[in-house]
């Protein structure tokens, strides 16, 4: 039996799981899907032992920190300097992990449909590993990026310059951090809302819940909003892709 998973930390809810499990047994496909909680990175030393795996995905905080511990990268991922899948290839008794990022595939399945001409600009909420693939996206798609975070940087914006004249300039925001996630569902970016108009496109990687709070109230103001499901299922459909080819 194939065996594929998850690392990261902590792992609650997991929609890769479920996603393998029910792709699994719907096909009737003789493989399994695990969750692997890993306290440190430090612990996938061991876990890439396990003979039976075939294949990982990678999630917070783990998308950067893996890929020291890999042979291998692909094009795009090298570029975005992120991995959210890693492929186990075994010659004879020689192990080769690659590295991947299908984020960027599903990020660009579900946001291009969207774009309008005059979405030139976007804010990246968040300076994880998902948003280097967002970054790196919406850059091949000739958008203009930057980065929001808590603390101002020379290349990024702080939350606290965010005004009228920023979200005016900036038509698209996504958030790429994963404040707003259920429990946690009454938080979200600490941006100003009252200047989003129906001009905006607000895109959350969040998918649960399905309208997070940033979501809600960037419709309130006439904004266009969508979760991450759709990311979600298209980096889950590339990565059993890269894992078969």
């Amino acid at each position: 039996m194939k065996q594929f998973g998850l690392i990261g930390f902590p792992l609650g809810h997991s929609f890769s799981k479920k996603f393998f499990t029910e792709k699994f047994e719907r096909e009737n496909i003789d493989a399994r899907y695990d969750l692997y909680e890993l306290a440190t990175i430090a612990e996938f030393t061991a876990l890439k032992e396990k003979q039976e795996l075939c294949g990982l995905n990678v999630t917070i905080p783990y998308k950067e920190q893996v890929i020291p511990f890999l042979d291998e990268l692909d094009d795009t991922a090298a570029k975005i300097g992120a991995v959210n899948v890693i492929k186990f290839i075994r010659t004879g008794d020689k192990l080769l992990l690659r590295g991947y990022n299908s984020d960027a595939i599903g990020f660009e399945s579900s946001v291009k449909p969207l774009l309008k001409s005059h979405h030139t600009k976007a804010l990246i909420l968040g300076t994880g590993g998902a948003s280097k693939a967002v970054d790196y996206t919406l850059r091949k798609l000739g958008i203009a990026t930057t980065f929001v975070s808590r603390t101002a940087r020379p290349d990024m914006l702080s939350y606290s310059e965010l005004d009228a004249a920023t979200l005016t300039d900036y038509t698209v925001i996504v958030n790429a951090s994963p404040v707003g996630t259920f429990p946690h569902s009454d938080e979200c970016p600490d941006i100003p809302y009252q200047f989003l108009t129906d001009k905006h496109l607000l895109f959350d990687v969040v998918y649960n819940p399905a309208v997070t709070l940033f979501l809600k109230k960037g419709i309130e103001q006439g904004a266009q909003g969508l979760n991450g499901e759709g990311m979600l299922t298209g980096q889950a459909v590339a990565a059993w892709e890269i894992w078969n080819k």
